[in-house]
């Protein structure tokens, strides 16, 4: 599970007035430029590695094959997104490398929908799932595609043009789970039914450590008519772009840190290879128990969010150094795990007996790919499968230099606009930023590793179904939240006023569930993405029911809307409440109640405080959305071709990175 694309963006940070976008020159680590450019809703970043130098030689060369194993599987995600992706980028970057026409305004459109579709890994939206618009004509397109010589079939040329395919996701079941979702994991005219169904009669050998069966597939229809799997690994599906992954994965190995490191590479190898389900368990189960050094990644086809049914994972990688002097400060959160545990509003019968194996570190990115890039999480809590979480824990992980960079790239603008009143400013000012270095550290640890479900129920995905992802989400942030605001976080010295921080993350939740974040989204649509879903259907809920005791305030002034917390006790014991019954929820597999929640209070959205949030938004230059360049390593070789040293450079342009890109990783064919 991920935190903040992953799921709830550090709302004090993200929703603060970042400083307008400057030039893409890079500058030495003393004057650092944050900013790279800005374009259309985006805005590129780049983020430092600090402590790159203090490597050894053998852990910078692990951290560069582990990267490069991340970036070979870049064009897997393209594909994964729409089946057409990587026939238009191909299209797009002859385009834009080989015109030598007039540079007149429509060009300059052109360039800009080329980035968006970059930064999204393709022709829908990275966030809101719709599709991006081009802002130039179809002739104009047209007329390019022919004085480049160009070539892109004419349907798809209509396809960016007109509806069809309109959205990469979509959560709305009256419009159809699959028929009305352009993600490629499911041949056309597959229905959900048939894939329920077809899954059904799958049976793990043990069926209290279930497979994650589809996680690594697309699912077809045979000659026969018959659904089969076309599984991504070496020699199937996505073979070329996986064969140099494992080559690299290969050579990461050979300088591992300790044993324990390169018996679990050994076994990722051999789920590369095998597509096997079961080396796949076996691999996290060695990934987790591999804590020890300096270097560690994520690398596979992980989450499940861009799956409306939410069987196939994503692909993605992360590569990560341990950042040891915030990892020793925030590893007594992961410490008294099981005091969290024991003393959360769930009932008995939900509450894990032995919470084993949460490990928590802040850690530095080295590189990013796949589908935490460009766009990225700021904390990760990993793995996935509820039942090796039961025996064998978790890692969560705090991206502590994307944090940074987000901080020391902006002000503090939208919270003077949206904020209440002085004192609300006051607080964010002063634990704005530990409340949100909490509020991942206790969704990811705490909250991801908390409860139980009861035997027999089946998993989340198959009772839950296209709900199960808002609604885990929903569940992290609400432990979260309930711990946010109690003197224990006092008692373990992470804070110096409990209250006052407690207070300072509430407002700042319920703010930006209720208000800011509207700001994504376009008017007149409704919340489809997960993680927005769940801070409004938590916000929403709680300011529901605490309306009889005036809990929340809706609060209108000089024509705009606030929203005042006069009773932070009573809200507490909301988010327990709320706690309490999502838990169930997931406990129980209760589809209905889930359905109803989210429902109810998640997906529509006030039409009319939308279109004050907007025009409010509207004297901010900077975008809400951010992503990041990955700093370029470079090996350095003497005379006999061995690499002697990784050097680290900052990219000066997005554009250079993503052709960069496009030429160094290109494994797959168009279509797949």
């Amino acid at each position: 599970m991920k935190l903040s694309h992953f799921t709830c963006w550090a709302t004090t940070v993200c929703f603060s007035l970042f400083s307008q976008a400057q030039s893409g020159k890079s500058t030495s680590q003393d004057d650092f430029d944050y900013i790279v450019e800005q374009f259309a809703d985006i805005r590129v970043l780049r983020y430092q590695i600090p402590g790159w130098d203090k490597l050894t030689l053998k852990e910078k060369l692990l951290v560069y094959y582990l990267t490069e194993a991340g970036n070979s599987g870049r064009d897997i995600m393209w594909d994964q997104h729409y089946k057409h992706n990587l026939k238009i980028r191909k299209a797009l970057e002859k385009i834009y490398t080989n015109y030598k026409g007039e540079k007149d305004d429509q060009w300059k459109e052109f360039q800009i929908y080329l980035k968006r579709v970059w930064f999204s890994n393709g022709i829908h939206h990275h966030y809101a799932s719709d599709k991006i618009k081009p802002t130039f004509s179809k002739d104009y397109f047209k007329g390019l595609l022919k004085a480049t010589n160009t070539s892109l079939d004419a349907k798809i040329v209509d396809i960016l043009f007109n509806d069809e395919d309109a959205k990469k996701v979509n959560l709305d079941e009256s419009k159809g789970l699959l028929s009305g979702s352009a993600i490629n994991f499911y041949d056309k005219g597959i229905s959900v039914k048939e894939v329920e169904d077809f899954y059904a009669k799958k049976k793990s050998p043990n069926p209290d450590q279930p497979y994650s069966f589809g996680l690594n597939s697309k699912l077809v229809r045979n000659a026969n008519g018959q659904l089969e799997e076309k599984v991504w690994r070496s020699g199937g599906m996505y073979g070329p772009a996986i064969d140099k992954i494992i080559y690299w994965l290969e050579k990461a190995k050979e300088v591992a840190e300790n044993q324990n490191q390169a018996d679990a590479l050994g076994l990722l190898i051999q789920y590369y290879k095998t597509g096997d389900l079961k080396t796949w368990d076996d691999y996290n189960i060695a990934w987790l128990q591999a804590t020890e050094g300096n270097i560690d990644y994520i690398n596979g086809f992980i989450e499940v969010y861009n799956d409306p049914l939410g069987y196939r994972g994503s692909y993605e990688g992360v590569v990560q150094i341990k950042d040891f002097d915030m990892s020793a400060k925030m590893e007594v959160v992961s410490k008294n795990a099981q005091w969290f545990e024991d003393h959360s509003p769930l009932m008995p019968q939900h509450k894990k007996k032995n919470v084993v194996g949460v490990s928590y570190k802040t850690v530095t990115v080295a590189g990013e790919s796949g589908d935490s890039s460009p766009s990225t999480p700021i904390g990760v809590n990993l793995p996935n499968a509820d039942w090796i979480r039961a025996a064998y824990g978790s890692k969560s992980v705090s991206l502590g230099n994307i944090i940074d960079s987000y901080a020391k790239s902006g002000g503090k603008g939208k919270l003077l606009e949206f904020a209440n009143d002085s004192e609300e400013i006051a607080l964010a000012e002063k634990y704005g930023e530990l409340g949100d270095k909490l509020h991942t550290a206790l969704h990811e640890v705490v909250g991801h590793a908390s409860g139980q479900i009861n035997p027999g129920v089946g998993t989340p995905k198959e009772t839950l179904k296209s709900y199960a992802s808002t609604l885990e989400e929903g569940r992290a942030d609400l432990v979260g939240l309930y711990y946010l605001y109690n003197p224990k976080l006092q008692e373990l010295g992470l804070v110096d006023n409990w209250q006052n921080l407690g207070k300072e993350a509430y407002d700042s939740y319920i703010r930006n569930g209720l208000m800011t974040q509207l700001v994504r989204l376009e008017l007149g649509a409704d919340l489809e993405e997960a993680h927005m879903r769940n801070r409004q259907w938590v916000s929403a809920w709680v300011f529901e029911k605490g309306k009889k005791d005036n809990v929340i305030e809706q609060v209108s002034r000089n024509g705009k809307t606030y929203f005042n917390i006069n009773d932070y006790e009573k809200l507490h014991v909301l988010f327990g409440d709320l706690l309490r019954e999502v838990q169930r929820i997931k406990s129980e597999g209760d589809y209905k109640a889930g359905k109803n929640l989210v429902e109810n209070y998640g997906v529509k959205v006030n039409q009319q405080l939308h279109a004050e949030v907007l025009q409010r938004n509207k004297q901010f230059t900077t975008p809400p959305y951010n992503g990041f360049v990955n700093p370029i390593l470079e090996p350095q070789k003497d005379i006999k071709g061995n690499i002697i040293d990784i050097k680290v450079k900052q990219p000066m342009y997005f554009a250079d990175q993503m052709l960069q890109y496009s030429e160094n990783y290109n494994f797959l064919p168009d279509e797949n």
